[in-house]
């Protein structure tokens, strides 16, 4: 009997010496994270509502919902619709715009002691630009996410991300005027033919890394009303249900180029979810929808994804990265 306590005893201890050893940290482009987990883009704003759950400063780093040059009122209401395993939002970049972001936003992060990733978005290449410029030399950034699944006006509506030469147009402006300051990270969306033809285009002007995927384009109907439920009448689809998608563009994107970081996103509520994405060659994953009905969702997923991670024998968070990639020798 005493056997089998001192037993169980000594694998507890195991197990703590191997959760204190593991090696959680991420990399992009030579940026350090101390761990994977990242809040997703328009899903916390900057942060301050979930600091009342849990310090800023435990997760890898805050994305901040997509700022725009000028102060955005956003899409008419009603802008939210509950789908099956998922939602559609139709928010519309709704913010205060770049001023008033970096004078109140960014002093709140760097005092919670959070690392920034700052999200731009543009309805002409020449916002992108006035965005990159305006965050040139601000203190305390990591990484500069560019959300270009944006309907670009200059084009009547078409949405950059879809579109491989606007796409071009808008990272060669981001990357020429950040210089090698900070690592850009590039938000695609999901709705195109072939993804890894519309990475390929963003690598080769300088993107760092790669956001994957942002929400599909969805619709819901009210049958009472006959009329569509949300006021912009289409929305975002984010939620489980968009993860099988997520996990295949973040499969087909790492098979391709191999060595450019991805922070995956789509679906993500729990460790399983998120090894999922990492396995598929995520080096970070970003945890969105989750939060709305458990706001301390993403420490709970960071927390599950490391004892799953050590369960399976790896001792390095990188390690695990892509490994469904490998040969069936391996």
């Amino acid at each position: 009997m005493l056997f089998g306590i001192q037993r169980v005893r000594f694998q507890k201890e195991q197990l703590v010496s191997h959760m204190s050893n593991f090696d959680f940290a991420t990399t992009f482009n030579n940026t350090s994270f101390p761990n994977p987990i990242f809040t997703a883009s328009g899903c916390a704003g900057s942060g301050k509502e979930l600091s009342q759950f849990f310090p800023l400063n435990e997760i890898g780093a805050i994305v901040t919902k997509s700022i725009m040059v000028k102060a955005r009122s956003g899409r008419p209401t009603p802008r939210m619709a509950e789908t099956p395993s998922g939602m559609l939002n139709s928010i519309g970049l709704q913010g205060p715009g770049i001023d008033q972001f970096l004078a109140e936003d960014i002093p709140f992060l760097i005092k919670a002691g959070s690392r920034i990733i700052v999200s731009i978005a543009g309805e002409s290449v020449d916002d992108y630009g006035s965005l990159a410029r305006r965050l040139r030399g601000v203190p305390g950034l990591s990484a500069v996410e560019v959300n270009i699944s944006c309907p670009n006006v200059e084009s009547r509506g078409q949405v950059f991300a879809c579109d491989p030469v606007a796409s071009r147009a808008v990272v060669e402006v981001v990357r020429r005027t950040l210089g090698g300051e900070l690592p850009i990270i590039i938000k695609l969306s999901p709705d195109v033919t072939d993804i890894v033809a519309i990475a390929g285009e963003v690598i080769s002007a300088g993107a760092d890394g790669l956001a994957l995927i942002n929400t599909l384009l969805g619709m819901v109907i009210d049958i009472d009303l006959m009329r569509p439920k949300l006021g912009g009448k289409t929305g975002g689809l984010s939620g489980p249900a968009i993860r099988p998608i997520a996990v295949r563009a973040i499969y087909q994107v790492h098979q391709a180029f191999p060595k450019v970081p991805i922070l995956g996103m789509g679906g993500v509520t729990n460790g399983r979810d998120a090894l999922e994405l990492v396995l598929a060659g995520a080096s970070g994953v970003s945890v969105g929808t989750a939060t709305f009905g458990n706001p301390s969702a993403l420490m709970s997923v960071k927390e599950e994804l490391k004892s799953l991670l050590i369960a399976r024998g790896f001792t390095s968070f990188k390690d695990a990265v892509g490994h469904a990639h490998r040969s069936e020798n391996e």
